[in-house]
């Protein structure tokens, strides 16, 4: 019986680069809902209602001048 107890070896200097991709998508998409999207993406699903209405616009307008988008 050993007085050693197992010792594993961490290695931390691998990047998770499937990750960070993920990740720095997602990024871009939400910088484009936030900043940009007049309902784009909603007329995919509602017709050129989406552009009338702009939900998503309407739902992040407070984000978009605390991150100095430029609304109107």
């Amino acid at each position: 019986m050993s007085l050693y107890l197992d010792q594993k070896v961490i290695q931390k200097d691998r990047i998770p680069k499937m990750s960070i991709a993920i990740l720095a998508i997602i990024a871009v998409f939400s910088i484009y809902v936030v900043g940009y999207d007049q309902g784009q993406l909603f007329s995919l699903v509602q017709g050129t209602e989406a552009f009338d209405t702009m939900w998503i616009h309407e739902f992040t307008h407070d984000i978009r001048h605390a991150s100095g988008f430029p609304c109107h």
